[in-house]
């Protein structure tokens, strides 16, 4: 047996890492043959809801959880971690500008931050769910000066998936049919779903699909598809949101043979991003890294949309400059 690795959770005790724990303790984010000693993070007054969390883990009896552990304490929850779901973050409220919720996630993300570096583990893998992710991660990135940026990222996976199904549903043809899918920018309805190298069972998708549906019906359903799940369930996606973060870290680890889309720091890419931004670029994984595709072109039209995306991740990052 291996030796068991720390894994973090912030939010502990909220919808999406309630759809996550309980499989990251059976095995499906990080192997059925690695132990975990599971860290639940959240605030103070949600340490009751969170000890509930923890006994209903206990009752599972997960063969591969060697310890949990319930705190409000970075320092306590971020010790010695190998990886990290930054999940918790404040919601945006009613009136609220989009600026205002990434000051109160600044304050969030930057003590995190702050004890990642302190404290955890040098090749600490780090996702952010909260959202604004993007610009949550920059902020934790920006805070944590002694782990490399690279093991910063935040959750482009979701969207990824609901494209995948998206082009899946389209052609009625399995998940598994689908390849080559890319999601440029933020997690946001700026973000740029993209089947410029899209294959279904093995056919160039330009081949079967109409520039209609891509531009009227994929794209905008690929970014409004949170505000129809809200619309549809009155609630905001947990389970996807869990299924793509568990997803996202597990590729990390243990690799995909397929494009994935992954928030990252842009410094140094190819395709004319500005630098300093956490943006979804595509990349493979293998061997407990990501690197990026980028032997790609793109064509005059999604460089118009991708500087939208851009410019939005500009504006967010100009606006938590001070948090940086």
């Amino acid at each position: 047996m291996k030796k068991p690795v720390n894994v973090a959770i912030t939010g502990a005790a909220g919808n999406i890492a309630y759809s996550a724990i309980f499989r990251i303790a059976s095995g499906q984010m990080l192997g059925i043959d690695q132990p975990v000693n599971i860290k639940l993070i959240d605030i103070e007054p949600a340490m009751n809801a969170l000890n509930g969390v923890k006994y209903e883990l206990e009752d599972c009896a997960f063969p591969l959880v060697n310890s949990i552990t319930t705190t409000f304490d970075l320092t306590e929850g971020f010790d010695r971690c190998d990886y990290a779901l930054l999940i918790g973050a404040k919601p945006r409220m009613k009136g609220m500008e989009r600026k205002d919720l990434l000051k109160d996630n600044g304050k969030i993300f930057k003590p995190q931050g702050k004890a990642i570096d302190e404290v955890a583990n040098k090749n600490i893998k780090v996702l952010v769910v909260g959202n604004p992710a993007n610009t949550n991660a920059l902020i934790a990135m920006h805070n944590a000066p002694s782990i490399q940026p690279s093991q910063f990222t935040s959750m482009m996976r979701l969207d990824h998936d609901r494209s995948l199904a998206q082009v899946a549903n389209k052609f009625n043809v399995s998940i598994n049919e689908v390849k080559k899918i890319i999601v440029w920018g933020n997690h946001s309805n700026t973000q740029v779903p993209d089947l410029s190298y899209a294959e279904v069972s093995g056919t160039d998708i330009k081949d079967i699909m109409s520039e209609d549906w891509y531009a009227n019906n994929f794209i905008p359903r690929i970014q409004k598809r949170g505000a129809e799940i809200i619309e549809a369930r009155g609630l905001s996606s947990a389970a996807s949101a869990a299924n793509a973060a568990i997803a996202h870290m597990r590729d990390w680890v243990l690799g995909n043979n397929d494009w994935l889309s992954i928030g990252q720091i842009s410094n140094g890419n190819p395709f004319g991003i500005s630098d300093n931004l956490m943006f979804s670029f595509p990349s493979y994984c293998s061997d407990g890294n990501y690197s990026m595709i980028d032997n790609l072109s793109i064509s005059e039209v999604l460089k118009d949309y991708i500087k939208i995306t851009e410019d939005e991740l500009l504006n967010e990052r100009d606006s938590v400059i001070d948090l940086l």
